[in-house]
């Protein structure tokens, strides 16, 4: 009885060691193709496709805070018809207004 127990254990051991190791492959594998997107579409911050404008503004808001990038990001909030996208721009551009306030006290 004892044999028939431990293969038992041995067995479900197995499968969640298995099952660990592609929840792992997989979640390896969303992360490189979201990367991947945003690498694609960092300029399609007007695209007719969301999963594109997202994947844009991933890239802007790595982006230094500059005169331009300010600007197009009011001028995509003001154009976004979905207001996640909206909300994410928003946070980005206020990051990125407050960049712009530390660097004029810093020179002034």
């Amino acid at each position: 009885m004892k044999i028939v127990e431990s293969t038992s254990v041995n067995r479900r051991l197995r499968v969640a060691g298995v099952t660990l190791v592609a929840a792992a492959a997989a979640g390896a594998f969303a992360a490189w193709l979201v990367r991947d997107q945003m690498s694609r579409h960092r300029k399609d911050l007007f695209s007719p496709h969301a999963l594109r404008r997202l994947a844009a503004l991933g890239h802007m808001s790595r982006a230094d805070a500059t005169v331009d990038h300010i600007t197009l990001l009011r001028d995509f909030i003001a154009w976004e018809p979905r207001r996640l996208l909206r909300k994410r721009a928003r946070a980005v551009l206020d990051r990125m207004e407050r960049d712009a306030e530390g660097l004029l006290a810093e020179a002034g």
